[in-house]
């Protein structure tokens, strides 16, 4: 499966935003990479430009290429309903961002890595596509002979699971159910995603 695999504190200095999570890096420069660093004068954006940030933007954010991307739009686009709002819930129902947001990985990335090893369950079979879509109601869990993994027992004793509402886990099987897709309000990310809507329809 294609990946990303190039220096991410860079590209989060691009957005202007810490997208893959905590970076000591980022923190130290949090401007836009660059010759000039943060004395570099910035040329303003057009609107294509905005419109295209935001949606390679969301594309770093979730880990996934442009082709997978697009197919998820015009999935998004041919149901009844908000196209942006849509679109990020196919997003989010994702079964690597689902583990992600269980805490069994403290990164999607790390998630996606978890899947092709095997390591996760659902609906108690084992399953290697990290971007299969998780249905309400389905079980995810760690593979039995997989919950002693350091990996594994580290982030989850760091699980924040509680805050997110269409998420039920259960620390002692290390299980957890997808109760529902998100409502747009409860999906944390900093996304725009009437931009990329508008950026589709030219």
């Amino acid at each position: 499966m294609a990946k990303y695999i190039g220096p991410k504190t860079k590209i989060a200095r691009r957005f202007g935003e810490p997208i893959y999570g905590a970076d000591k890096y980022y923190e130290r420069k949090n401007y836009p990479p660059g010759m000039h660093g943060a004395n570099r004068k910035r040329r303003k954006q057009s609107e294509y430009g905005v419109q295209l940030n935001e949606k390679q933007k969301v594309k770093y954010t979730y880990g996934i290429l442009e082709k997978q991307f697009s197919n998820y739009f015009k999935k998004a686009d041919s149901n009844k309903g908000v196209t942006g709002v849509i679109l990020l819930q196919y997003l989010e129902s994702r079964l690597d961002n689902v583990v992600y947001r269980m805490g069994i990985s403290p990164t999607r990335a790390g998630a996606r890595q978890l899947i092709g090893h095997r390591h996760i369950t659902v609906n108690g079979a084992v399953v290697n596509i990290a971007s299969c879509n998780v249905k309400p109601g389905d079980v995810i869990g760690v593979r039995e002979r997989s919950k002693s993994l350091e990996v594994i027992t580290e982030s989850i004793e760091s699980n924040k699971v509680s805050k997110y509402s269409w998420i039920e886990w259960d620390n002692a099987t290390k299980t957890g159910k997808f109760l529902s897709v998100p409502q747009r309000e409860d999906i944390p990310e900093n996304i725009k995603e009437q931009l990329i809507v508008e950026l589709y329809s030219k």
